[in-house]
């Protein structure tokens, strides 16, 4: 062969080979790229909800206090106490506590609690004035907010066609913000921005996920809003604003989804909770200056009037699937331990609609050695709830699915009540059981303590109320332990297995905009009277109670120190 034909061939081979693994490179390189590109896309969005659940809870408070001139007189004394502002509006004072930490946990106050003194002292910080000069922009969402049923109603229709389209018409122009070259204000007319834009797509996103809006053939395929929607002028022109947000395209009067918008679409249950405590917000000035019991009085269909709950439960349904995975590991964990060592069953208290005890069932049938030996060891199921309807509907539902059950009315604040039901009526000892629950312990109704810790300092942060009035953190905490010590006898074996919902300092959550939704927890939960204390405040007073969390099953949610959900395994 002619050697430099040879030579010829070897270094084309060289060269192919070379050019082959430099090829594999760049491919790495470009996948890198392009995957770290997608994360950073994805954090950003996720960083927009965020930005939105705020924005649902911040605007109606805020601007109600605009309105009042509380807002006018903490910049003119700087600082002042809870109490001074109350005294001086004729405020209810802990509403009044929730909305002023509400606007700290944004970062627009400063806000301190002494729980030594129970005093609360709120002071303007170097973004007050600019972020309250801010807050006119928001009185266009909050009065379609109060005149019509648009943000509070699963179903859009044509008369609020009007307000709409004038709304989103402001937005598209930034109402009429000329972003300032100083850094921090353009921060805070971002912030602003981003709230207004969570009031105009939270409520509507939800409204098209519960009515199917994100059906799979949707999300594949471009269609015109006379395919899908009854109200198909209205559609377009929601349409025509999900396009400028960039959550659609649109040709020939045809739309389809962006990869932005879908993901956007398939978090639209992470909205819904919130969601469903706007018609709470809707009547926020009645909240602070009027009749605090006003939204705690039942409709006339026996309606909770503060809160859709229908929409409540499909958020939560949706919100929930990373809990219940983590609990899935704990149930197979107990249910594989040697037969003398498991509980005999699991009380479901809070059981709602049966959906998680059904789940509870079937993954240990399924997945665990209790499953294989239900003949000889069977397992009892209770579920448990105060509401008649939630009873009616897990009876149903457990039979449907052939699941043998106790479905008895429960109240979470007197287990003794329950214990003696289930011994005297069923033969079941509550002690036997696995007792579950999920975000439930923080609804418990309020009761005063009946003993005091006159030693008491809590260390929470929180902003509690009952009916409006303040209630301080040092009762909170006695009252959660009269609640733990109540449920100790009946835990203690087996255990207490609760994923629960917790709070954050105001100074936490306003480093980490973006990151938690720990504003719209707060709000949400504060004027509703509900009692969400932080992590290591619920678990030191549970040890208080002779309750300590199992180190192998207690996690929280993110992993960080504003983590506002953990799971835990509370035993004796």
């Amino acid at each position: 062969m002619n050697f430099n034909k040879l030579y010829f061939c070897e270094v084309t081979v060289l060269y192919l080979v070379i050019f082959y693994f430099l090829y594999q490179d760049k491919r790495k390189i470009f996948k890198f790229e392009e995957t770290h590109s997608l994360m950073i896309e994805k954090t950003d969005q996720r960083q927009i909800i965020f930005s939105h659940l705020d924005g649902l809870v911040t605007a109606p408070v805020a601007y109600s206090l605009l309105k009042s001139g509380i807002l006018d007189t903490i910049l003119s004394q700087k600082s002042i106490s809870l109490s001074a502002l109350t005294q001086q509006y004729k405020a209810n004072e802990g509403y009044l506590n929730v909305a002023l930490r509400t606007l700290a946990s944004q970062g627009f106050l400063d806000y301190v609690i002494n729980n030594n003194t129970n005093e609360v002292m709120v002071s303007t910080n170097d973004k007050s004035a600019y972020a309250f000069s801010l807050f006119p922009l928001y009185e266009d969402v909050v009065n379609v907010l109060k005149q019509t049923d648009l943000f509070t109603s699963v179903h859009i229709e044509t008369k609020f066609l009007n307000q709409l389209g004038t709304v989103f018409n402001k937005y598209k122009n930034h109402y009429g913000i000329t972003f300032s070259e100083n850094p921090k204000e353009k921060s805070l007319q971002e912030q602003i921005l981003g709230h207004i834009e969570g009031y105009l797509v939270g409520p509507i996103i939800v409204s098209l996920g519960m009515t199917g809006m994100f059906h799979k053939y949707f999300m594949e395929t471009s269609f015109s809003p006379e395919e899908f929607h009854k109200e198909p002028q209205v559609f377009k022109i929601i349409l025509e604003f999900f396009t400028h947000l960039q959550w659609f395209t649109q040709k020939n009067g045809n739309y389809q989804f962006t990869e932005t918008g879908l993901f956007f679409a398939k978090r639209a249950s992470a909205y819904g909770v919130t969601v469903s405590y706007l018609p709470m917000f809707k009547h926020i000035d009645d909240l602070l200056f009027g009749n605090p019991s006003l939204l705690r009085n039942v409709g006339v269909n026996d309606d909770e009037l503060h809160v859709n709950r229908e929409m409540n439960v499909w958020g939560s349904g949706g919100a929930h699937t990373t809990y219940f995975k983590v609990i899935d590991e704990i149930i197979i964990a107990l249910f594989n331990k040697p037969i003398q060592e498991q509980p005999k069953g699991i009380l479901d208290m809070g059981c709602g609609n049966g959906a998680f005890l059904q789940h509870i069932f079937e993954v240990i049938e399924r997945q665990t050695l209790r499953g294989k030996l239900f003949n000889e060891y069977p397992l009892f199921l209770v579920g448990a709830d105060y509401n008649q309807a939630a009873l009616k509907v897990t009876r149903a539902n457990l039979i449907k699915s052939d699941i043998w059950a106790k479905v008895i009315w429960g109240d979470i604040g007197d287990p003794k009540r329950l214990a003696q039901d289930l011994q005297e009526n069923y033969n079941i000892d509550l002690k036997d059981l696995l007792n579950v629950r999920t975000f439930l312990d923080h609804n418990r109704v309020w009761e005063a303590p009946t003993t005091k810790n006159k030693n008491r300092v809590s260390t929470s942060t929180g902003a509690f109320t009952h009916r409006g009035e303040y209630i301080h953190n040092n009762e909170v905490e006695d009252n959660l332990l009269e609640h733990f010590n109540k449920w100790s006898p009946y835990v203690h074996r087996f255990g207490l297995l609760m994923i629960e919902l917790h709070t954050v300092s105001p100074q936490l959550t306003a480093a980490n905009l973006g990151k938690t939704a720990a504003t719209a927890y707060d709000a949400t939960h504060g004027f509703s009277d509900q009692y969400i204390v932080e992590i290591d405040v619920l678990n030191k007073v549970a040890a208080e109670a002779g309750l300590l969390p199992d180190p192998q099953f207690f996690k929280k949610f993110p992993n960080t120190d504003y983590a506002t959900v953990s799971i835990n395994l509370l035993k004796g």
